[in-house]
């Protein structure tokens, strides 16, 4: 509790010092620091953030909620003049230089000038310098404004702005812009001068695509967005030499009653030979050759071919030996002998070639056939250059506070891969990875600092193609590119005693239908988890070790002498304690054997079923189907949004077979393939994510999660690796990972997972200094037991109204950017904790003794 004042203290102390620093220190005394804009629209303040964008000149940007504009006053604390303030404080006192001198040497004197200098112009750097109001950013700011309704219509668009000096503080002001619109202009009549026939031709079959249209409102973005359309339609249907820059427009607006008449003007192609400059028509372009160099590099280029293939049309080239079978590299060009030029086919192929990742980005030209009697013919010439046909990696990671039983790791990986190993431009992985770790919860209290382990080796086999019984082409075309990965993998895990083992394998198909669409097809997803010391679980888990024990006190008590003795020993206390495994697992055998325990069996039955079903071995048989819009860009677009949903059923195929080869059940009554009951449920899940930049560098991010896994058949449970957990840095930050719910139970377990979850997630993401960033965040979700075999109320959801059960944390971040990851810390406080009693579950652990400090790499969404 020291601690925590101790460093609320500090808090409030640099908060009081940094809001009684003075803002205005830098600011000269004719002139005034901005505070405020404000924009109003005949006569109405207005809050447009697209007119505000046009404004040169915006406040020192402020931490949201406290208000202070911490960059400013960190640029105030820099020394304007750091050199001559040095040399002055050197030279205050008679002789501080020659001492100085003569203690460190000069050198080291003039190094801590320097060092002076280089804080204070740091300072600088990372602060913000005040905005001063300028009269000439402040006119600019006016004309933007007006030019912003013009391209909107309102094209005789009048405005005006005051500087308003604030009364109470000294050398602050905030700008008043006055915008009158007048009646804006519509567009009336709709003309054409194509000089061109195929240019005509072209716009004639596309012209109810226009982004112009009569009676709507004047818009310069409709303008921009029909040169773009056409400019795309004319390059994709075959106009090789037609650009943009010949698509203009002329609009009447002269006494037209506020219409304006516009016309499309496309003049014919203009070409320069010399000195001399001529016209002709555009004409339509087709690919009479495409030409493939396979091997291409800047030191290659001139030397003779000592390879060549002809397949399909394509003319495929190799300095040394063709490394790659013709079809594998046809595949992956959209470009084709014998059709019309088309732009998006170059694009196209740049992304196909990319997604074969053996290549680097390929080089893409065209030029004019010279056998080609009509000067409509063109070479297409794609040169490619290989990556390393070996390459390998090492990957190292700290693991903070993972769960609640591991509290520490470090995590590695490592990768080999060879590329085009059978000559189809397939690619080869084998990866290794795991991570060791510290728990202070192990079974083996004598045991190391690291004494958890998870260690697993996969192979890979990616080929740029369907491999299927016919061909997919028409259903699935190349553009798409298609991809076949088989996979098999091993696990191993030194899990806190349990020990288990995981063997995978993994035959799937992806392709992308679009730019932002992504689909994957797990044909087969065949998995055996074998549990390896399943003895240990009492061990491991404590909460229900416990519970157990307890009531085995309870019956000894009321019945001296109904326990075996070989079953138990006895504390300091002289309190019955349950050895394990043999112990434990005799009372819960013999519990039939005791009286008066109605109250109790329930309870001895939930732990036992959950002992069972988290020590027994799962095969998993399942296909799934992944469906993903994710209109990103790159990294750097923050305006964007992913869906994703998913569904995955396991157990149908293995169940029919049974069912027709009329196999026998075991006395669970269920079927078994190699010796293990195996799983069968249907699984679906959906997430939506969506970023917006909300202007000054801040971003308000949102996540929505469903899940729920449905078990049938030959199961009543889900298996444990297929459920679903609440709480950790990346889901709901007020709860450690596996300590929230199942519903309003109280997270009695140490893992605590259940099949059916929610999680929602809001933040607002903003800067405060340079790299370092800032956040507020509101998490929501729960998990809870559906339609399974758990009957605990509490831990189910039984009805809509359990939505109440939702679980609220909130909280504050402080990131981190690195430019190529970010590092988080996140402290998220318990707003609502559904485990508490109705009328209750509002702010009582909301604070710093209850917080939950999350440290991550990245952002949580």
């Amino acid at each position: 509790m020291i601690k925590i004042l101790t460093k609320i203290s500090l808090l409030f102390i640099l908060a009081i010092y940094i809001s009684s620093c003075n803002a205005v220190k830098r600011v000269p005394d004719d002139k005034f620091l901005l505070t405020e804009n404000e924009i109003t629209v005949d006569g109405e303040e207005i809050k447009d953030a697209g007119v505000y964008s046009q404004l040169y000149q915006r406040p020192n940007p402020k931490i949201p909620v406290l208000g202070i504009p911490f960059g400013l006053h960190i640029y105030n604390m820099a020394d304007p003049q750091p050199d001559s303030t040095y040399i002055k404080w050197l030279n205050k006192k008679p002789k501080r230089k020659e001492r100085l001198e003569s203690f460190i040497s000069k050198k080291q004197v003039d190094e801590i000038g320097n060092s002076y200098i280089g804080f204070n112009k740091w300072l600088e750097k990372s602060g913000d310098a005040p905005v001063i109001v300028s009269e000439e950013k402040t006119n600019k700011s006016l004309e933007r404004i007006k030019a912003w309704y013009s391209k909107r219509g309102w094209f005789n668009t009048k405005g005006d702005y005051e500087v308003i000096p604030d009364s109470n503080k000294k050398k602050r002001a905030s700008v008043k812009y006055d915008i009158t619109r007048y009646k804006p202009y519509f567009i009336d009549s709709i003309s054409k001068e194509i000089t061109s026939p195929a240019v005509d031709s072209i716009f004639e079959d596309t012209k109810n695509n226009t982004f112009i249209k009569k009676g709507k409102q004047y818009a310069a973005t409709d303008f921009e967005n029909e040169v773009a359309r056409l400019n795309i339609q004319f390059r994709n249907s075959g106009l090789y030499y037609f650009d943009q820059s010949y698509i203009r427009f002329e609009a009447d607006t002269v006494n037209t009653g506020h219409k304006a008449n516009i016309k499309y003007l496309i003049p014919d192609r203009k070409i320069t030979i010399g000195d001399t400059t001529f016209t002709e028509p555009f004409r339509v372009h087709k690919i009479n050759q495409v030409r493939i160099v396979t091997d291409y590099s800047f030191n290659n280029r001139n030397r003779k071919w000592g390879d060549s293939a002809v397949y399909n049309g394509y003319q495929l080239f190799s300095y040394d030996e063709l490394k790659y079978r013709p079809k594998a590299i046809t595949d992956a060009l959209s470009i084709t002998p014998n059709t019309i030029f088309k732009d998006i086919d170059r694009t196209l192929t740049y992304n196909q070639i990319n997604d074969l990742r053996i290549f680097k980005y390929p080089n893409i030209s065209y030029q004019n056939d010279p056998q080609d009697s009509t000067g409509t013919g063109l070479i297409a010439t794609v040169l490619l250059s290989p990556k390393k046909k070996y390459s390998a990696g090492v990957d190292f990671d700290v693991i903070p506070i993972p769960s609640p039983i591991q509290q520490f790791g470090i995590g590695f990986n490592s990768r080999f891969q060879i590329r085009n190993v059978f000559r189809g431009a397939e690619i080869f992985e084998v990866s290794g990875g795991g991570s060791i770790g510290s728990s202070k919860d192990a079974g083996d209290n004598e045991s190391s600092f690291f004494n958890i382990s998870d260690v697993g080796a996969n192979v890979k086999l990616t080929i740029p193609r369907f491999l299927f019984p016919f061909n997919t082409d028409k259903i699935i075309p190349k553009y798409m590119s298609p991809n076949t990965s088989i996979s098999a993998g091993i696990n191993a895990q030194n899990n806190i005693g349990l020990d288990r083992q995981n063997f995978n394998t993994i035959f799937n198909y992806s392709w992308k239908p679009s730019k932002f669409k992504t689909y994957q097809f797990d044909l087969v997803n065949l998995q055996f988890v074998r549990n390896l010391n399943a003895e240990n679980y009492f061990d491991v888990y404590k909460n229900s070790f416990n519970q157990l024990n307890d009531i085995a006190n309870t019956i000894e008590n009321q019945n001296p002498g109904a326990l075996d003795p070989n079953d138990y020993s006895l504390n300091a206390d002289n309190e019955i304690v349950l050895t394990i495994p043999d112990g434990a697992n005799n009372f819960i055998t013999n519990i039939s054997n005791f009286t008066n325990l109605q109250e109790n069996i329930e309870t001895i039955n939930v732990i036992n079923e959950r002992r069972e079903r988290l020590t027994e071995n799962n095969l998993i048989f399942s296909s799934a189907f992944t469906w993903t819009r994710d209109t990103r860009a790159n990294i750097f677009d923050n305006n964007f949004s992913r869906l994703r949903w998913r569904l995955e059923t396991a157990g149908n195929l293995l169940s029919a077979i049974s069912n027709v080869a009329g196999f026998e059940r075991n006395d669970d009554g269920n079927f078994e393939a190699l010796g293990v009951e195996y799983s069968q449920y249907v699984k679906g899940e959906t997430e939506f994510i969506k970023h917006w930049e909300v202007g000054n560098d801040a971003i308000f991010a949102i996540r929505a999660f469903g899940g729920i896994a449905v078990p049938f058949g030959n199961s009543n449970s889900i298996p444990f690796i297929k459920s679903y957990f609440a709480g950790g840095a990346n889901d709901n930050r007020g709860w450690r990972a596996y300590d929230l719910g199942p519903g309003s139970s109280g997270s009695i377990d140490e893992f605590n997972e259940a099949n059916l979850k929610i999680a929602l997630n809001a933040e607002y993401r903003y800067t405060i200094l340079g790299a370092f960033k800032g956040a507020f965040f509101i998490d929501s979700g729960n998990i809870w037991n559906v339609l399974d075999n758990v009957e605990d109320e509490a831990s189910s959801f039984t009805s809509i109204s359990d939505i109440s059960e939702l679980a609220i944390a909130s909280g504050l971040g402080l990131r981190y950017d690195f430019g190529f990851f970010v590092l988080r810390f996140d402290v998220g406080f318990k707003t609502y904790d559904p485990a508490r009693k109705e009328g209750a579950r509002w702010f009582k652990d909301y604070n710093f003794s209850n917080a939950v400090y999350n440290i991550g790499i990245n952002y949580p969404f």
